[in-house]
């Protein structure tokens, strides 16, 4: 697939730390929808240097509500008949409401229940190089190595959608490894080297 006939839609999940207060780790050191925006950004950088036509749905610090991220979504997809458009959402995993550590550990992708098989496509290769890279599966690994669910951010889009739960925000070592500067670069280029083998396009300079 040509660079030029794609649009990557990111999703950074929830608001920054003024605007969605639950999404933390417990000790306050890790505020999902920061640590969300920084890696958009990350990805973004190197998506474009590969010839990518990247758009952050939601440049706002705000918690915008998931159906206004679809509409903005649905908007650029129909505005772009000509385009392969693919919707990512990126989040952190908590095991609990509560705001207290837990021991859940892992990572995972998800499609909607509807999804196509471009859909499954990416969130295989994503999950797959994850793998790779050394990261575990979340609970038990269903065989095509993606979950299902019916989240709105995935189900209403109308291009194929994946949404990626990075590691445990309520788990100390993962709370630390989401934070380092080795756990950023690992997760932003598991990212990557999935959207590179979905289109067909060359990654190795990714991971070199």
């Amino acid at each position: 697939m040509k660079t030029s006939d794609v649009i990557l839609l990111f999703d950074p999940g929830h608001g920054t730390r003024e605007y969605t207060k639950g999404k933390r780790s417990p000790d306050e050191t890790l505020f999902e929808g920061e640590w969300s925006r920084e890696m958009v950004a990350r990805i973004i950088n190197v998506c474009s240097d590969l010839g990518l036509q990247c758009i952050n749905l939601v440049p706002e610090k705000e918690d915008i509500t998931r159906m206004t991220r679809v509409d903005r979504a649905n908007k650029i997809v129909k505005n772009n008949p000509s385009k392969q458009c693919y919707y990512i959402s990126i989040h952190i995993n908590a095991a609990g409401g509560d705001i207290k550590w837990h021991g859940a550990t892992g990572f995972s992708v998800y499609v909607s229940r509807n999804a196509s098989s471009k859909s499954k496509e990416l969130a295989k290769n994503i999950y797959d190089t994850a793998y790779d890279f050394g990261l575990q599966g979340n609970r038990s690994i269903p065989k095509e190595h993606y979950w299902q669910a019916n989240y709105d951010v995935i189900y209403y889009t109308k291009c194929p959608a994946i949404l990626t739960e990075n590691l445990f925000m309520d788990n100390r070592v993962e709370a630390e490894y989401l934070k380092s500067e080795v756990g950023k670069e690992t997760i932003c280029n598991y990212h990557l080297v999935g959207i590179c083998k979905t289109l067909e396009i060359p990654y190795s300079l990714i991971i070199a």
